[in-house]
């Protein structure tokens, strides 16, 4: 039987969210699973699924074999809480996951994912300009970026149902029109 593997835990901010972060002996960094979906307001369930997924193969490539969701133990020297093992989510699988949750409609995971991208250039452009910030600084502003961006994601949304509203409702008049024996879309009879 294998040695089961170590991992140390830590708090990462994203934003205004706190997950705990764990690195492996190896130095890659992991997620548990049920942080990975919470992050974007969907069930454990939900993450599980997805690693055997065909979206995951789409997205990381058709190469890519998913670990049998990997559980990690972490070092109990350093635990002060919380579990002892964890089923785990690379960075990779984790990016994967809420991008196609954000892809199938999740407005959460779509604000979190346009914000961290948005972020990533943000650093990339501060290096080039000598701009420095604080980490404090940087999760300030994801979390006001995320919280806009789901808010203009509702409003978004609810105008988007607006005018489905509105196609439902001319579909139906249109439909009303043809079995009352009238062309929506013909000229009016000119009475001659």
């Amino acid at each position: 039987m294998t040695d089961p593997i170590k991992a140390q835990r830590t708090t990462v901010t994203i934003g205004s969210l706190e997950v705990d972060g764990f690195q492996l002996p190896d130095g890659s960094y992991r997620m548990s699973q049920t942080q990975v979906a919470k992050c974007v307001a969907k069930d454990e369930s939900n993450a599980r699924k997805f690693l055997s997924s065909k979206a995951i193969k789409r997205l990381l490539g058709e190469s890519y074999t998913p670990g049998k969701n990997e559980r990690i133990e972490v070092d109990s020297s350093s635990q002060t809480r919380g579990q002892t093992r964890f089923n785990s989510y690379s960075l990779e699988e984790t990016v994967a996951f809420w991008l196609w949750e954000a892809y199938r409609g999740n407005s959460e995971a779509l604000a979190l994912c346009m914000a961290l991208m948005i972020e990533t250039l943000e650093r990339r452009f501060d290096n080039s300009f000598g701009v420095t910030r604080t980490e404090a600084e940087y999760n300030q502003i994801l979390s006001e970026r995320v919280r806009q961006l789901e808010q203009d994601l509702r409003i978004l949304g609810d105008a988007y149902a607006i005018e489905d509203d509105i196609k439902q409702e001319n579909q139906y008049l249109k439909q009303v029109l043809r079995e009352s024996g009238i062309d929506p879309w013909g000229l009016p009879d000119s009475g001659e």
